[in-house]
């Protein structure tokens, strides 16, 4: 759980809240399928080393599930489940299938011990896909059926839940437990949910099948709300939330399991497992093995998220909490300055200070002057060489 004492959002979020504070009463798990359904961003493919090592950034960070991927899809999915099953992680390495027995076989031949298996449920993929209602229930209930008999766990995954005839949802789900699912997962596929409806339909769920059957939340972000949407399926009953690092999936791409993690346990009182500390390094190898960019000020990883241009911040640069919700440190990164346009004198003082360089106040204006005439020239920042150079040439010249 985040340390309190490093978070400084104020105490409204808990008045509002009020007896639903800290609810519910264990850690909620975390399922990263950035192996899997993040692998899907188009144009990238990871290399079956590029999974193994980010398995293990993904162990360090505390996800209490790894979906290490779909073997069917290629040989080097394969090669990379085998090898991250036999690096010895202390997080559950879970595979994915479709509801076909093949694909199940292929899960057991690698020793998976647990899975997810999907099926489409909403009459939108089952048209699609040429499949009928009671069609798409035989395949469920003999995958899961064939998964469970040869001593494997298995959650069922609704693929398009949220927009499935509701009445036909609880068949499907009611199906898939009789078969021996133990688990289910209630899956936004195409994003199109409100954190309201997410909330109702996992209610729904949750309440249709009992509270020995653990309910996930797997939402994506076509809308920009799957943070949200992941929020509302935990206060609604849902105990694990499913993402991926960096949000990276198709289209909009997926939850962000930390932004998720920090969330919950910042505004809502609920425990994760998560060791925030590692969220920078996970996110910055997932960028680099992916080969994509992330925007600069995306919450909790983005680079610039803790830098500060403006010279009224810099004023506050001695109180933390006056300029950010949360102490930087908690997520592994550090407060720090940069010079440019909108610097002020207060930034030359943060800024020398950092460099350990003495600088004489009264040269402060002129200091400034040259920094903004930079930064507004290049539409750009003033590097620390730069500073550097121009405290030497300032004090030169006097």
């Amino acid at each position: 759980m985040v340390d309190a004492a490093r978070v400084w959002t104020g105490d409204l979020n808990r008045q509002v809240l009020g007896d639903s504070w800290g609810s519910p009463s264990g850690p909620v798990g975390t399922y990263d399928t950035t192996l899997r359904d993040g692998e899907q961003v188009a144009g990238v493919s990871l290399s079956p080393e590029a999974k193994v090592e980010i398995a293990h950034a993904l162990d360090r960070l505390g996800v209490d599930r790894i979906e290490a991927g779909f073997p069917r899809v290629s040989p080097q999915d394969a090669e990379a489940m085998k090898a991250i099953l036999d690096a010895g992680l202390s997080t559950e390495i879970w595979g994915f299938s479709r509801a076909v027995r093949e694909d199940v076989d292929s899960l057991l031949e690698l020793g998976v011990g647990a899975a997810t298996i999907e099926a489409p449920v909403s009459d939108w993929k089952l048209n699609a896909y040429g499949l009928s209602r009671d069609k798409i229930c035989e395949r469920i209930a003999d995958a899961v059926g064939h998964a469970v008999r040869n001593g494997m766990r298995v959650c069922f995954f609704a693929v398009d839940a949220t927009r499935a005839d509701l009445q036909f949802l609880d068949e499907v789900y009611r199906r898939a437990v009789d078969a021996g699912a133990s688990e289910v997962a209630v899956v936004d596929t195409i994003g199109v949910l409100s954190p309201e409806a997410a909330a109702f339909i996992v209610g729904r769920t949750c309440g249709s099948l009992g509270a020995e059957i653990p309910v996930h939340w797997h939402g994506h972000n076509d809308f920009g709300l799957a943070t949200a949407a992941a929020i509302a399926a935990v206060r609604a009953g849902a105990s694990w939330v499913q993402g991926t690092t960096n949000g990276m999936g198709e289209r909009a791409g997926n939850a962000v399991i930390c932004e998720v993690a920090l969330a919950l346990e910042a505004l809502y009182g609920i425990a994760t497992r998560i060791r925030h500390e590692h969220a920078r390094e996970v996110s910055k190898l997932v960028q680099e093995r992916a080969g994509y960019p992330l925007d600069l000020w995306k919450p909790i990883t983005g680079r610039d998220i803790f830098t500060r241009e403006s010279g009224a911040v810099a004023s506050q640069f001695d109180d933390p909490s006056a300029i950010q919700p949360y102490d930087a440190g908690l997520v592994g990164a550090e407060l720090k300055a940069v010079l440019g346009k909108k610097s002020g004198l207060d930034s030359i003082r943060v800024k020398a200070a950092e460099l350990g360089i003495e600088v004489d106040r009264e040269r402060w204006p002129a200091l400034l002057a040259e920094i903004k005439r930079l930064g507004t020239q290049r539409r750009g920042l003033v590097s620390d060489e730069e500073f550097r150079s121009l405290v030497e040439s300032d004090a030169a010249s006097h």
